[in-house]
């Protein structure tokens, strides 16, 4: 499969409902936002793979469909929806653009721990969408970058204290030098093929059994 940055972008649309009140006029501003967005995607080539609604099956329902980047339509207070977005991207995160009316600090707060790329009040314009979708999906790419280098150097200090110890226990048990117990570990990692982390684990592993 080509990445996103090689084929059209595969967008879920997740719309939230007008309140109860005042239905009508409500609803008549969703539909323009609604047509607006679609517009707007359609005339920029990215491909609409579905329009969902945000109840309690939305997690369920974008596990199913793997789109590259979700966008959430919402005229006002979207916390509840972002609930379910936490849940369906905790695994596999991916770009989320948030249109909305609604600018109160709580809301904006709420939208950025719950992994928000875009927060976009009071912009959804046909001819707005693509470059805040591209700025959106350039944010996300850097932040998750990040975010495996921070993993990247937590495992490498993981392995780095693993190989600390076990030399330590090949020091003591044999009478070595650090770096001799350095060279034993380097000899079993290459004899049985392993990293020097696992060959390390496996020393402390049987450590812990005698």
């Amino acid at each position: 499969m080509k990445p996103p940055s090689q084929r059209t972008l595969r967008i879920v649309v997740v719309n939230t409902m007008p309140d109860r009140g005042a239905v009508s006029q409500a609803a008549d501003a969703q539909a323009h936002r609604n047509t607006a967005l679609r517009i707007g995607l359609l005339e920029s080539g990215y491909d609409i793979v579905a329009s969902l609604p945000a109840d309690i099956f939305l997690p369920e329902r974008i596990a199913q469909i793997q789109p590259d980047m979700i966008i959430i339509d919402s005229e006002s207070d979207a916390r509840d929806v972002l609930e379910h977005i936490v849940i369906a991207t905790r695994d596999e995160p991916r770009p989320i653009v948030l249109f909305t009316d609604d600018q109160t600090p709580t809301s904006v707060d709420a939208a950025l721990a719950a992994g928000v790329s875009a927060y976009i009040v009071d912009g959804l314009h046909a001819e707005r969408v693509k470059p805040v979708l591209d700025v959106a999906l350039a944010r996300f790419r850097r932040e998750q970058k990040l975010l495996d280098e921070l993993s990247d150097t937590r495992r490498q200090l993981a392995e780095r204290k693993l190989i600390e110890r076990a030399k330590g226990v090949l020091m003591a048990k044999n009478r070595l030098t650090e770096e001799q117990a350095y060279q034993r570990l380097r000899t079993m990692a290459m004899n049985k093929k392993l990293k020097l982390a696992e060959i390390a684990q496996r020393v402390l592993d049987v450590e812990d059994l005698l």
